[in-house]
């Protein structure tokens, strides 16, 4: 029997080229990894398409969760804490043994465990660890344990709500002195909620956490896909001690209640090493808690898996390879700049490359890279780090945002050496990026000598493909697209909602993109501070698709509603 390689194995699950193979085995040599695991790790391949090669080096069957529909009463046969900690989840019976689904399904411990609980042996098959994650996440038990919890508390602290009268007033909890603060903070109920607030948003893959003191109850929020929706509702009385207990967490004070508040903290959770960004900010009726969920795993997601389409991935793609100029993404907050900055680090990433970046913060850790964080107190800025970044014979940096004069001069300077920049600015499209370059003193000739492209970028839902269906759009929104076509030749899609999508029409997201090109006419444009409008009607006319074009192929495509490109990039 011949036998197979890893390359063999490769080859067989994922297309990637000889070329990113050979990087992934020149990283290989460096980690000591698993091919599969550099693979991933460098964005080459997804996660399933990684178990799929660890089955197969392994002789172990891959199970496809998202496939399934688990079985309630198998999910029983394994407590919840042990599903957590191994990453493990009943799928099946195969005559006297349970089938697992597992993220390492060599774990030898972890199945003998298995199999005493269970009462049975234990059969292990492959899955990734997010659709494994999504299964406990979907069982009623974690949802059953938040509201076991929710009722814990309310009989301990006695927190009926509608016998509650709680003053609008920022200072309500002052009558409770900080020892007996830190006592309640401490208290197994208290230290259980926070713990499963912040697991369950892990679990729903929301990107933030809103804790939010109202009149005589505390709204916690989570958002999901760029849009918040109520995730619970917590007493009143539970207040203090929750949100001192995540103040205590991110290492925040909690006798300050007066100003706001800002701080960090790592955690493991659902088997994956997660970030938090927390702000507290004081308001009439108590202070909010917002926390930023950021993955430390990093940003797995290939270019060819954000949305880009066929047109605009060749022209970036040819940018992106170019060996000196400035490439700026732009768009608002919480549009997907990083994420697309990240995926095509990852793509250029090998040995043969320097990268060095300076962010504020480092959101994602990538492998084979410097990354450098802003920190105003030791005097690292971005100016700072950048002119410290060219004495480091870098090939490649990326600058967070260009937010000032001084890094904005840095970087056009560090292009014009030979270097390629990646930053991002906030505007609303790529034209208008010029205007702002100008606007922070830097000479045309300098932008015309230096910036190559600049690629404007949104975020739009994903309609379900469990519940998708066609519709006709209503008449309004034709009129707000000014569209003209004809309708019956076209067919319109929308998620009806179901559990998959816990009743939304959407899940995740995709981008939609807009990338401006410097061409010589526009270098010409910009020489002569041309108007926006000018520089737009110049890049139109040279074949740029703008984000309303994109949105409306992704409609078109069945990708995204209507209302929802209406929602995102045709708002204002």
């Amino acid at each position: 029997m011949e036998t197979r390689t890893v390359a063999d194995i490769v080859r067989e699950v994922t297309d990637i080229s000889d070329e990113h193979f050979r990087q992934a085995v020149d990283v290989q040599k460096e980690t000591r990894e698993p091919l599969a695991q550099v693979l991933a790790n460098m964005g080459l391949i997804s996660e399933k398409e990684k178990a799929r090669i660890l089955g197969r080096q392994w002789g172990i069957p891959f199970v496809d969760l998202a496939e399934r529909q688990l079985d309630r009463e198998l999910l029983k046969t394994i407590p919840l804490h042990m599903m957590q900690r191994w990453k493990a989840v009943p799928v099946d019976r195969n005559g006297p043994r349970l089938v697992v689904a597992m993220v390492n399904p060599l774990d030898v411990y972890a199945i003998d465990q298995m199999r005493l609980v269970a009462g049975m042996d234990i059969e292990s098959v492959i899955a990734t660890a997010e659709e494994i994650n999504a299964a406990l996440g979907q069982s009623m038990s974690a949802r059953e344990e938040i509201g076991a919890t929710l009722q814990e508390m309310s009989e301990e602290l006695g927190a009926d709500t509608s016998d509650i009268q709680v003053e609008a007033n920022p200072d309500a909890d002052e009558e409770v002195s900080l020892d007996q603060l830190r006592e309640m903070m401490e208290d197994a109920p208290v230290v259980r909620l926070a713990n499963l607030i912040i697991r369950q948003a892990v679990r729903d893959k929301a990107s933030d956490i809103h804790i939010q003191p109202e009149l005589n109850r505390v709204r916690v929020r989570y958002r999901d896909d760029g849009v918040l929706h109520d995730a619970m509702t917590v007493p009143k009385k539970a207040q203090a001690p929750l949100i001192s207990r995540l103040k205590v967490m991110a290492d925040l004070d909690i006798a300050e209640k007066r100003a706001p508040q800002d701080g960090r903290m790592s955690l493991r959770v659902a088997g994956g090493e997660y970030d938090f960004r927390v702000s507290t900010n004081p308001g009439v009726n108590g202070e909010k808690v917002v926390m930023r969920i950021l993955d430390k795993r990093g940003v797995q997601a290939r270019l060819d898996q954000l949305g880009i389409s066929a047109v605009i991935m060749d022209e970036f793609e040819s940018l992106v390879r170019r060996s000196y100029g400035i490439i700026t993404v732009t768009g608002p907050t919480g549009s997907g700049k990083s994420t697309t900055l990240y995926s095509v680090l990852n793509t250029l990433n090998s040995p043969e490359k320097n990268i060095l970046t300076i962010e504020d913060p480092v959101e994602y850790q990538l492998t084979g890279l410097t990354q450098t964080q802003v920190n105003q107190r030791a005097g690292v800025t971005f100016a700072s780090a950048l002119r410290t970044f060219l004495r480091q014979d870098p090939d490649i940096i990326l600058v967070g945002e260009i937010r000032d004069p001084e890094t904005a001069l840095i970087a056009t300077e560090a292009a014009l050496t030979g270097h390629l920049v990646f930053s991002t600015l906030h505007t609303n499209d790529a034209p208008t990026a010029v205007a702002r370059l100008i606007e922070m003193g830097i000479e045309p000739f300098l932008i015309a000598s230096s910036v190559i492209g600049i690629l404007a970028q949104r975020l739009v839902r994903v309609i379900c493909a469990d519940c998708k269906e066609s519709y006709t759009p209503p008449v309004e929104a034709f009129r707000r697209l000014n569209l003209a076509m004809d309708l019956e030749s076209v067919t319109f899609y929308r998620g009806k909602g179901c559990d998959r999508c816990r009743q939304t029409g959407y899940r995740g997201r995709t981008g939609v993109f807009e990338l401006m090109v410097i061409s010589d006419h526009l270098r010409e444009l910009i020489l002569r501070k041309a108007p926006t409008h000018e520089i737009r009607q110049a890049a139109l006319e040279s074949g740029m698709i703008t984000l309303r074009q994109d949105a409306m192929q992704k409609i078109l495509e069945g990708v995204t509603t209507m209302e929802e490109a209406l929602r995102v990039v045709y708002a204002g």
